[in-house]
């Protein structure tokens, strides 16, 4: 096989060694327009898993390679001098220089033919005399741009500045420096590559950098700048660039995040940041190219194995690693865009905030690396309590009402009532979900009218035996557990009038379907009524039915309410734009959609006894771009039902639109609840395919949320909090009575266990 590799850094060298390892009768051929050791870049990072890779592949450049790494253990986070600590999360540094110098040696010895200093043509036309083209050409792929159309190509520029420098301060930890200047927060990210070298990356908001001067400043000037800025942490030593070459304020930078639905097109093959990208606070993009280069050599390599299949291969099995970590990219760019959310946290943390921001590294693994660090954090989170707590099982306060932990049994509908009343069904589940350890429970969306019912088997809180049958339930909870429970008041809108979930959701009653009110008369399906349009009659009597279920609510009982304007019903109906066509003082602007949402909020608080808290449920992202409720939208609805007197903001996302796109994930609301908590500054609880007690306790660490609520899980296991503290080893929560010896057998399984585990 003859083949063109067009660029010769590191994904292209590593391709062209991995395919004459397999196979020495190859002919691969490398282009690169510069010369032979000359790059741009400092240092490049690693990881053990990586370096187990590489010495797979090919012994010999990996042993070359792991000789010249540098080694580190500890992170120090620095926030105007004063510095945070931690260990044990194993770096690996190599220099990028010398890394193309070690794979240029090798290439040459198995026989890769390398030119240097040689212009590549972007026409496949050019290349008829060789089987395959690799584009390994760089995030600005000349390649991939000329038959982008092939691709599906999308790169999404990313709000910060940065610059890579260098230095010969020799950094004993990966150190992430923040400063403070009069034009705002500047940071480096620096750590060691060589005996005598450092890698120091300098990024910042753009505001900052423009009001720094950077934008008119040439280079040495800027260097100069930033040796001033971080002079405490570069001890005298000066700053270098290898990008002399380029002008003024070119050498700042946006980071380019490279995305494509398709990695090859004929016989050009996408490979490293020509197919993607990943930001550089997570240092995975060379480790991205040199798996790429492996996987590809592999497929082309097995015999009886078709070129199409291979590439199809290749691209179906490297995506769902590259997702995985442009995911957890992603999540780290935005904390560092964010950065402002984050700078009136203590610094632990601040720190803690900033280990965590990927998602790849959480309190256990925080717990793995350095559990006397972590011990500090959690006595640090409980208050400075003498012993280590875990932060779920930390105590909550919302106004009057004390929460035993930070665990919250989601509300979920179980479509069982029976003509709104909530019947034996509903005192066993919930009475079983509030012995079951959690500190706050809430009920499925309890509707406020007969026809506000999403189903006929939703319960209700519009007649006298409803509240009976609530109080049965509100009784048991705070008679036989420690729990709190909540009444999540709703009324379905546009949704209702549909057969219960297990029936199919969304689908119209075969009979007996009852009128349905919204915002306007825009359907949820097509399948589903049209909507009437509310007036202001309409508006005044579901006010006054919310009130009155908020009066039923408190004879019956429950601690805490919470108004449901999330999911595309009623209120979420006016919130939505993608719903709302209303050209009146109701439709339009944010503050008009929220106009009647707010209108009946404030007269079920004042209905609500003054010590007893309110929450307010919300579609943070409708999922829809912009034509929709987008998260910086959702600050400023947070900010608005706080400002109208909500204790909390129960932060959910989508189910607004039938056509809305989400994306899925672990946690993947909680960057919504981290948004609205720290910028509109009010509480949240975050909710959304959180199934774990790691997950718990990294979301609440990292000051993400203040309460977290988790569904399923409970759904299948109304014990989840009580096993959660057995595994934990926390005695201190209420157990049942009748459970205690249950619960001190699971404790004594889940420590052997875990014994056994630690010595295998």
């Amino acid at each position: 096989m003859r083949v063109a590799c067009v660029g010769g850094g590191p994904a292209g060298l590593y391709f062209a060694i991995s395919m004459k390892v397999r196979e020495p009768a190859h002919q691969i051929e490398v282009f690169e327009r510069n010369r032979a050791g000359e790059t741009f870049g400092w240092g490049v990072v690693f990881s053990d898993q990586t370096v187990e890779n590489l010495m797979a592949n090919d012994a010999v450049s990996g042993r070359a390679i792991a000789d010249e790494f540098a080694h580190w253990d500890d992170i120090d986070v620095s926030i105007e001098g004063t510095a945070i600590r931690s260990s044990g999360h194993g770096f690996i540094g190599i220099g990028r220089k010398r890394l193309l110098e070690i794979l240029t040696e090798r290439a040459r010895d198995l026989g890769v033919v390398l030119h240097f200093e040689a212009e590549s043509s972007d026409d496949l036309a050019d290349y008829a005399d060789y089987d395959l083209v690799i584009a390994a050409d760089g995030l600005n792929s000349r390649l991939r741009k000329r038959y982008a159309e092939h691709f599906g190509v999308d790169i999404d520029i990313r709000r910060n500045k940065f610059v890579w420098l260098g230095t010969h301060k020799t950094f004993d930890a990966f150190t992430f420096a923040f400063e403070k200047t009069a034009a705002g927060w500047i940071w480096a990210h620096a750590y060691r590559f060589a005996d005598d070298l450092s890698t120091f990356i300098v990024e910042c908001a753009p505001d900052t950098w423009a009001g720094l001067g950077f934008d008119t400043m040439d280079q040495p000037a800027a260097i100069a700048r930033c040796e001033t800025i971080f002079a405490r942490h570069l001890d005298g030593h000066a700053l270098m660039t290898n990008a002399a070459h380029l002008r003024g304020s070119a050498a700042w930078i946006n980071f380019p995040r490279v995305l494509c639905d398709r990695w090859n097109y004929d016989k050009l093959i996408l490979m490293g940041d020509a197919a993607h990208t990943a930001h550089f606070s997570i240092g995975s993009g060379t480790k991205l190219a040199l798996e790429d280069a492996i996987k590809l050599a592999e497929v082309l390599n097995r015999p009886g194995l078709s070129r199409d299949r291979a590439l199809a291969e290749y691209q179906t099995e490297r995506t769902v690693e590259v997702l995985k970590l442009q995911n957890s990219a992603r999540n780290s760019t935005e904390w560092f865009e964010t950065l402002d959310r984050y700078l009136g946290f203590e610094p632990i943390q601040f720190a803690y905030s900033l280990l965590t921001r990927s998602q790849r590294v959480s309190h256990e693994n925080l717990r793995l690396r350095d559990p006397a660090w972590l011990e500090g954090v959690e006595r640090w989170f409980a208050g400075g309590a003498d012993a280590a707590v875990a932060p779920m099982f930390v105590p909550y306060r919302l106004r009057e009402m004390t929460l035993a932990n930070r665990v919250v049994v989601s509300p979920m509908a179980t479509y069982s009532a029976t003509d709104g009343t909530p019947g034996d069904f509903h005192l066993v589940h919930y009475g079983a979900r509030a012995q079951g350890g959690a500190g706050l429970v809430f009920t499925e969306m309890t509707c406020v009218t007969a026809n506000a019912r999403i189903t006929p088997g939703c319960p209700g809180m519009y007649d006298d035996a409803h509240v009976a049958g609530w109080r049965r339930i509100t009784d048991f909870v705070h008679d036989n557990s420690a729990a709190k429970i909540c009444l999540q008041l709703g009324h379905a809108g546009p949704k209702g009038s549909t057969k219960v979930g297990w029936e199919g959701y969304d689908i119209p009653l075969d009979t007996g379907n009852w009128p349905l009110l919204a915002a306007s008369d825009v359907p949820w399906d097509t399948a589903n009524q049209i909507p009437r349009p509310m007036t202001r009659a309409d508006m005044d009597a579901v006010r006054e039915a919310f009130v009155a279920a908020t009066h039923r609510a408190a004879d019956a009982g429950f601690d805490m309410v919470e108004l449901h304007a999330a999911h595309g019903y009623l209120l979420s109906s006016f919130i939505t734009p993608l719903m709302n066509r209303r050209t009146d003082e109701y439709g339009g602007s944010l503050e008009n959609r929220l106009r009647f949402p707010l209108e009946v909020f404030v007269a079920m608080r004042a209905a609500w006894p003054a010590e007893r808290p309110m929450s307010v449920r919300i579609s943070a992202n409708d999922w829809s771009g912009d034509d929709g409720v987008t998260p910086g939208e959702a600050v400023a609805i947070g900010r608005a039902f706080a400002d109208a007197g909500a204790d909390l903001i129960d932060v959910s996302a989508g189910q607004t639109w039938a056509d809305a796109k989400p994306v899925y994930g672990r946690m993947f609301q909680t960057p919504f609840a981290d948004r609205v908590r720290n910028e509109a500054k009010v509480a949240t609880m975050a909710v959304g395919n959180i199934f774990e007690p790691d997950h718990v306790n990294s979301i609440l660490a990292a000051g993400r949320a203040d309460l977290v609520a988790l569904a399923r899980p409970h759904l299948i296991d109304p014990m989840w909090t009580l096993r959660a503290a057995a595994g934990a080893g926390h005695a201190n929560i209420f157990v049942p009575p009748p459970y205690l010896g249950g619960q001190a057998q699971i404790t004594r399984n889940l420590a052997r266990t875990a014994e056994m585990e630690g010595r295998a």
